[in-house]
Parts: structure tokens; sequence; C-alpha cells
């Protein structure tokens, strides 16, 4: 076990696992298709959870479209696909270790300018 949490995996509640995975749904959101809005929202919630950015990158569908993007982390990453026309996106957030995705939700929310947000969250790579 010790492997394992030498490894950055983390122990919580007497599990071993390799971090959480985060999914978030965006609904009623506002600019969506706004890359700078969304880069700025990446690099909050990056600062907010601690996280090191290694690398990020979006594409951008065309005018009144979405949006596809990541940004790659030493702790993993976060990633988004939006639909701008409906005012909903899919943010899925993996951090390993001891970060805590949720903290990262306030500036999605901000950013977006909705309190219509969906959380679901996984523990990945359980061991014990």
């Amino acid at each position: 076990m010790e492997k394992f949490l030498n490894a950055h995996f983390c122990s919580k509640d007497e599990t071993v696992f390799a971090g959480t995975h985060l999914i978030i749904d965006i609904w009623d959101g506002q600019h969506l298709g706004n890359i700078a809005v969304i880069e700025q929202a990446f690099s909050n919630a990056i600062t907010d959870v601690g996280a090191t950015l290694l690398h990020m990158h979006f594409h951008h569908f065309g005018p009144e479209q979405g949006v596809s993007g990541v940004a790659v982390l030493q702790e993993s990453h976060i990633s988004i696909h939006s639909w701008p026309e409906v005012g909903y996106a899919a943010i899925d957030i993996f951090l390993c270790g001891n970060l805590d995705p949720l903290k990262a939700v306030a500036a999605f929310k901000a950013a977006f300018e909705t309190d219509n947000v969906g959380l679901s969250e996984f523990r990945r790579g359980i061991i014990g």
C-alpha cells in the first residue's frame, strides 16, 4: 500500500485511490462559446484547486457554436465540451492525490453565470 501513496495516490476513509473525478453539468450557462471566458475560468479553477498547469488548448467550432478544450495538469486534467445554443457544458476534472476538484466549481459557476449545476463525483483507481 505504501508504494501507491508514494506514487501520489491518496487515502480517505480507509480507501486508497488514484484521485477524484468530478463530472460537472452546467445548465443555463452564459459565455459558453467564448474561449477567453472559458480559458479564464480554467485558470481560476486551476488556481483554486492548487494544481499545476502544463498546457491548455481550446477549439472553437465556429460563430455561435461550441468549444472543446483541455487543460493538461501535472495532477491530471480538466476538459470542457460546450453547446452555447442550449446553455449547456460538460466539464470533467480529474485530480490525482489529495487535491479537491470541488474547489473548482465556484470558478465555473461565476464564469458561466449560473447556479444550475449538476455534480457527480467518483474515486478513480481504488485499490483498498
